[in-house]
């Protein structure tokens, strides 16, 4: 198994009132180790939607998503901030710094690097 994310036929929906949207529509992909990709689209096509089923913050209304070898498209909170702690890093637009403390300042205090 060289895929480390399969996705299949991922669909997710949201209710807004009254109203149902279909943010992603039957989305299969399969990310090979090593492998890069760009996810590209206009605004409104679900980019942000499946980045969010991909780094575990949100969960498919259905299909399957294997992360590593793990179905992690139906489990529970708990274990899928067990899986973001452990298999997952994030990089954000905005770096999201504590605003009392400086990059150096975050690295000593909360030992970001694993290195020291």
């Amino acid at each position: 198994m060289d895929n480390v994310i399969e996705i299949q036929n991922i669909v997710k929906n949201y209710q807004v009132g009254s109203v149902i949207v279909r943010a992603l529509r039957s989305v299969s992909i399969d990310i090979k180790r090593n492998e890069y990709v760009a996810i590209m689209g206009p605004s409104g096509s679900g980019k942000s939607t499946l980045m969010n089923l991909l780094g575990c913050l949100d969960t498919p209304t259905s299909g399957a998503y294997i992360l590593n070898g793990t179905d992690v498209s139906k489990m529970e909170d708990d274990y899928l901030a067990e899986i973001r702690n452990k298999e997952i890093g994030f990089v954000f637009q905005t770096f999201n710094l504590l605003p009392r403390y400086s990059a150096l300042e975050c690295h000593i205090t909360f030992n970001i690097c694993r290195c020291c």
